[in-house]
Order: C-alpha cells, then sequence, then structure tokens
C-alpha cells in the first residue's frame, strides 16, 4: 500500500487529519457523521461500509459493499443497471421492446447476483446521484486505484459518474490503467458559465418560466430563509419527486440528512415559497467550476400548470449563472432539459476488476459489451 494513502474508518476515525482546505473541510462535515453513525441514519436505503481516502490534500469517500440487492443505485451496480433500468424502459413507451429488453434484464440480473457483481468499491462515492471530483492527478489515481485494489483483492473497484465532457484525462488515465468503461445513463449539462451559450428559443423559455414566480405568488428563498422548521417538509418535497415519481432507488433522505445538509452547508439550499408554505427545494454543490443539485423537489400535487418545476429550474440555473459554474442536470426529464439549452452526454463507471477470477469479471465485460452496443444507442436514439 502506498506510504502517501491512508485508508480511515468508524474505527479511527479520530486519527483522519482532515485538510484544512476548502474540499477537506467539506468532506469533514459531510463525511465525519456519516462514519459515526452510519449511512442509512441518514439515507434510509443506503446501507454500506463507509471509509475515508486520504492522499496529500485530497479526502475522498470509499464505500465498500459485499451483496445486500435492495441498497441505494448509489452503492449497487445491480440496483442501477436491473431495477432502476427496468424502470426507465417505461419512458420509451414501446411496449414491445419493453417487454423485450425487461425479459433481457431478468436474466442478466440472476447471472449478475451469480457473479456477485455487487462485491464493489466504490472510490469517490459522495452517495448522491452525482460524483463531482476534485482535480487529481494522473499519478494519484493510478496510486488511489492501486491502494484500494490491494486493500479490497476480493472486490471491483468503481469510480462513478465520468463523462467525456468533465473528465477527458481522467477517463485516458484510468483506461491506460486498464478499467472498463460502462455506461451507466445520458446526463444533460448547462454551460451556465458561458453568457453566450443557448439559443433565442431555449432563452425565451427560461425568461417565460423565471416570470412565473410573479404570476404565480411565489418568492424565491435562500438558505437563510430556510428555516429548521421546513427540515421535514424539505424531506417531503424530495420524497413527491424522487421518491414518489422516480424510483424508490433514490437515496431516500431522511430528514437528518436534510438537518446535516442545512446545518452544515453540505448543500446550498434555496426553495419557492407562497403565503409561509415551502412547495418546492433544491440544494446543490459545486465543485472544480461544476455545480449539482442531488436534492430537488415540489409539492406534485399541486397543478402541472403552476409550473412549479419550471420555475425551480430557471432559478436553479441563474444560480449557476451568478456563481460562474457548469450546471451538472444530471438525468432525467430529457426533453424540457434540451429544449433550454441543455446538451446531452454519456456517463460512465470505471471498473477495475482484472485482478478478479473469470467467474466474476465476465458479468462486467458483458455489461460494458452490451450497453455500448446497445444501451447507449437506445438512450441516444429516444433521447433519455
Amino acid at each position: 500500500m502506498s506510504n502517501h494513502i491512508s485508508l480511515y474508518d468508524q474505527s479511527n476515525l479520530e486519527r483522519i487529519d482532515w485538510p484544512d482546505t476548502e474540499d477537506g473541510r467539506y468532506a469533514k462535515a459531510y463525511l465525519e457523521p456519516l462514519l459515526r453513525e452510519g449511512t442509512d441514519r441518514f439515507m434510509r436505503n443506503v446501507r454500506t461500509r463507509m471509509l475515508v481516502l486520504r492522499t496529500e490534500d485530497l479526502v475522498l469517500p470509499v464505500t465498500v459493499n459485499d451483496d445486500d440487492y435492495d441498497n441505494s443505485y448509489v452503492c449497487s451496480p445491480y440496483t442501477h443497471y436491473i431495477r432502476y433500468a427496468k424502470r426507465e424502459l417505461e419512458l420509451l413507451n414501446r411496449p414491445l421492446m419493453e417487454k423485450s429488453l425487461s425479459a433481457i434484464l431478468d436474466v442478466l440480473g440472476y447471472f449478475m447476483k451469480s457473479s456477485q457483481l455487487n462485491q464493489v468499491v466504490h472510490v469517490n462515492n459522495w452517495l448522491l446521484s452525482t460524483n463531482l471530483y476534485p482535480r487529481l492527478s494522473e499519478g494519484q489515481l493510478a496510486a488511489i486505484v492501486n491502494t484500494v485494489r490491494e486493500a479490497f483483492p476480493e472486490h471491483a473497484i468503481v469510480l462513478r459518474s465520468l463523462s467525456s465532457s468533465l473528465h477527458p484525462a481522467m477517463i485516458a488515465t484510468l483506461q491506460a490503467n486498464g478499467c472498463k468503461l460502462v455506461p451507466s445513463r445520458q446526463i444533460y449539462l448547462y454551460q451556465s458559465n458561458d453568457p453566450a451559450f443557448g439559443n433565442a428559443k431555449s432563452r425565451w423559455l427560461l425568461k417565460r418560466d423565471y416570470e412565473l414566480l410573479a404570476k404565480n405568488g411565489y418568492e424565491f428563498v435562500s438558505p437563510s430563509d430556510i428555516t429548521d422548521t421546513d427540515v421535514p417538509r424539505i424531506a417531503e418535497l424530495y420524497a413527491m419527486l424522487y421518491l414518489d415519481k422516480y424510483s424508490y432507488d433514490n437515496p431516500q433522505f431522511d430528514t437528518a440528512f436534510i438537518r446535516l445538509a442545512k446545518q452544515t452547508g453540505v448543500l446550498t439550499l434555496y426553495g419557492l415559497r407562497k403565503e409561509g408554505r415551502l412547495d418546492a427545494v433544491m440544494g446543490f454543490f459545486n465543485r472544480n467550476g461544476v455545480m449539482t443539485t442531488p436534492l430537488f423537489g415540489y409539492d406534485t400535487s399541486q397543478p402541472a400548470s403552476v409550473g412549479l418545476y419550471r420555475m425551480l429550474s430557471a432559478c436553479l440555473i441563474r444560480q449557476a449563472r451568478e456563481m460562474g459554474d457548469l450546471l451538472h442536470e444530471s438525468a432525467g426529464a430529457a426533453q424540457f432539459k434540451r429544449n433550454r439549452g441543455a446538451i446531452a452526454d454519456i456517463e460512465y463507471s470505471a471498473v477495475f476488476d482484472s485482478h478478479l477470477p473469470l467467474g466474476r469479471r465476465w458479468c462486467w465485460t458483458l455489461l460494458e459489451q452490451l450497453l455500448n452496443g446497445i444501451g447507449v444507442p437506445i438512450m441516444r436514439k429516444y433521447k433519455l
């Protein structure tokens, strides 16, 4: 194991020398409670052993799993590639294709379990829909992968949330070190850091969306206006959208997580309030000029004509512009995001499994070939 890289867990938490940097302070505020109390205290369906990797002035969360096929997709490749994927098939609106692909996923899922696909270590896993990366040199990346592989020789090593738009050098380095590049989803990037970005139609749509606030009597409230009494409502709004409408395989944020995010600034919270009632909320964080919003929700019982999603999205893009960040809009609501100027890209997981026996490797190889050969063309064709 490299002398320059250390791994810590709950048993030696007090020995972590957190870097006195912006990223180091952020990592301590977020990760220390999860290490101390357990991840499922904050996210009900996220069960994992969490560690902290320290190298030079960098701190990265590392999660270790062995099975648990009911886990959230942020820790479970099986959940991501089988259970979540089956839900996504409904978006195709092609019943025959959906039925055929669902049957293929059932068979693939059976073999995934037999090959222990969920025996995996995720590096830089913040347990959120999108992981943002610090600046990592080629040497650091190679040393991190080798250290983790030595520490967990029976686990596949995975780095999620990589895309050619944001991480070309990282992907090249990882591939040079022998990773498989397994597609995971189609994401949308909004270049809010470019004042000239977007065409006339997208700018008009965003202006119209933002004007709905005044029309419908909503106030865009800042973190200082979000109170402790709003915490249960924030959890409810997130659940309405990400769990009830989309999938319970998304991280199920407990009020403890919302409270942690609010108190420590782990997520910057903004919302839409009307007559004292919070009806929409977003929580974002940023790193290296990229912003993403893992907490996003609104009162889905309100009529669609009110436009809560449109208003909140317009406010998010405005915040990203004010901060000069590129906005990573994650997946979903594809046509809506395209209409407002977002650009699609494919997101990948880098998988290291060459140290594993053939019976463990073949499923990752099959996933890489199937998803690059069939999955990505479908995502692009149907703009998922």
